[in-house]
């Protein structure tokens, strides 16, 4: 039996996870090995390693490298840590191949020591273009030359894989894995959710997630200042979801606790992510720079109001609204995406470059095929 370690960070990779995990159990030739790091492990962030143990999965390793510090050099101290605490976990798991997601931090940490012990590393949504976002952007293709396997979501993002020299039957065009509970599973009903969150869906429904620019540190608290000065203003029922740990997120959390008073904001540290579906599913626009709004968001014909440059460059649908730092650009483009008739007909759609919902047993028939040889870890580069 093949063993897939899985790496999980964050409460959204590991929802994108949820059916990749369901999917190796399904088959008989595989098993996975979970390893749980990152925010899952802070209770700062909501110590949502718990979700993942309701779940019924088994967590065969928990990586604690997340520094309690709002700064870059926090982050860089973190990934060293993640390397010396995975390299430990791949000495006690021995796993056959080393799974992980996007462009953070905890997969880049998890790449880097599977590779340097020669274990393969198959990424998944590599080759994606976020220029807007420097040092993602650069943990992402940085894992892609360290990876031996890729799963990008679109055309073009394989395109770029290839064009980094990457060999052409290295890399499998699956689609997103984000899409596949959107499109495979009921989500809660809207009546429910108005119950358990006590929202008022008389009025239109604002769902709020913005994360910091790491390249724009000092700015962070003003922009999410713009934002929830907006939302104040427009006085719209809100669901606004803590940003990640990044560093300037903690900045950002001591400007939305400055807001919280208002009893038409609701504020979280973490959802589930069949909630957080759910809610995307019941919301009337989506306002933030969270990526969710640019993969998922238009197969739920969800408007999106993307502030500033974190997803610059990313493939989009055409429920994307870009704007500024501005409050008074964020009301304008919110109300267009509530009453622009001809806007809101692109968005109802839901075209969406990202797949079709049925990913994850792609992912896990590739991880049951593929020859674990000496040519698989031998990487070259094409030009």
């Amino acid at each position: 039996m093949r063993k897939i370690a899985v790496v999980t960070g964050t409460r959204a990779e590991y929802g994108i996870l949820y059916l990749v995990l369901k999917a190796i159990e399904a088959k008989p030739e595989l098993k996975y090995s979970l390893v749980a790091t990152g925010m899952h492990l802070s209770h700062e962030f909501g110590y949502t390693v718990r979700e993942i143990e309701d779940n019924g999965f088994k967590i065969d390793a928990k990586v604690d490298m997340l520094l309690s510090s709002d700064t870059p050099g926090a982050m860089a101290k973190s990934l060293g840590l993640g390397i010396i605490g995975l390299a430990q976990a791949w000495e006690q798991l021995k796993p056959d191949v080393i799974l992980v997601f996007g462009d953070r931090v905890e997969p880049l940490a998890a790449t880097i020591a599977g590779a340097y012990m020669n274990v393969p590393v198959a990424h998944i949504q590599g080759g994606d273009a976020a220029i807007g976002s420097n040092i993602d952007d650069s943990n992402r293709y940085a894992i892609t030359k360290f990876a031996h396997t890729h799963f990008p979501a679109t055309r073009k993002s394989a395109e770029r894989i290839i064009m980094m020299g990457e060999e052409e039957w290295r890399v499998y065009q699956v689609g997103s894995p984000a899409l596949d509970v959107i499109l495979s599973e009921s989500l809660i009903p809207v009546e429910q959710l108005a119950e358990k969150y006590n929202l008022d869906l008389s009025q239109p429904l604002i769902l709020l997630v913005q994360h910091s620019v790491t390249t724009q540190l000092d700015q962070a608290s003003t922009q999410i200042r713009e934002t929830l000065e907006a939302v104040v203003e427009m006085g719209y029922p809100t669901v606004l979801i803590y940003p990640n740990s990044d560093a300037g997120g903690r900045r950002i959390i001591e400007v939305i606790k400055e807001h919280e008073s208002h009893s038409f904001i609701k504020t979280f540290k973490s959802l589930p992510r069949k909630e957080y579906l759910s809610l995307m599913k019941a919301a009337s626009v989506m306002v933030g720079n969270s990526s969710s709004g640019i993969v998922e968001a238009p197969s739920f014909g969800l408007p999106v109001v993307n502030v500033g440059m974190r997803q610059e460059g990313r493939e989009r649908g055409k429920n994307v609204i870009d704007v500024g730092h501005s409050k008074q650009e964020i009301i304008k483009a919110v109300e267009k995406a509530l009453i622009d008739g001809e806007f809101l007909n692109e968005v109802k759609k839901r075209e969406n470059p990202y797949g079709d919902g049925k990913t994850s047993p792609r992912i896990a028939e590739v991880l049951s095929r593929i020859e674990i040889t000496p040519q698989l870890l031998q990487k070259k580069i094409t030009y």
